[in-house]
């Protein structure tokens, strides 16, 4: 019998995960210290509720933060992480690449950040096998 290997990797990626939803979701949009953010939701949504749509958007994003450390339905979570990372570069890839950090590149840099997620997820995290029921 082979003793349990403890690893961290997964309880490293999934805080560092949550770090960056809860960094962009307040430091940058509720608190508003990137006002990038803000112009990139005036452009996309329009100037007159920016501001707080952008806090909207940033409390949700800090909502993310705080449900990937509960680690509550992680699956659900890393599919809806998919979602919204993919759909909102995709919209910014096409209607504001120039005030991206990176440009369109920035759609390399989510993409990065999505393969992550879905690797600690489905990869890197234990799950305990399904249990098989006479339905099945």
């Amino acid at each position: 019998m082979r003793p349990k290997v403890y690893n961290a990797t997964p309880i490293v990626l999934n805080t560092a995960i949550a770090a960056v939803w809860l960094i962009n979701g307040l430091v940058c949009k509720v608190l508003n210290l990137v006002p990038r953010h803000r112009e990139i939701v005036a452009h996309i949504l329009g100037a007159g509720h920016a501001a707080t749509l952008t806090i909207l958007i940033g409390i949700l994003e800090v909502s993310m933060g705080i449900w990937i450390l509960t680690n509550y339905k992680s699956r659900l979570c890393t599919i809806l992480q998919v979602i919204v990372v993919a759909t909102m570069n995709i919209i910014e890839f096409f209607c504001v690449p120039d005030m991206l950090l990176f440009g369109r590149v920035n759609a390399l840099v989510a993409t990065g950040f999505i393969i992550i997620v879905l690797a600690n997820e489905f990869l890197l995290k234990a799950h305990p096998a399904r249990k098989r029921t006479n339905l099945e």
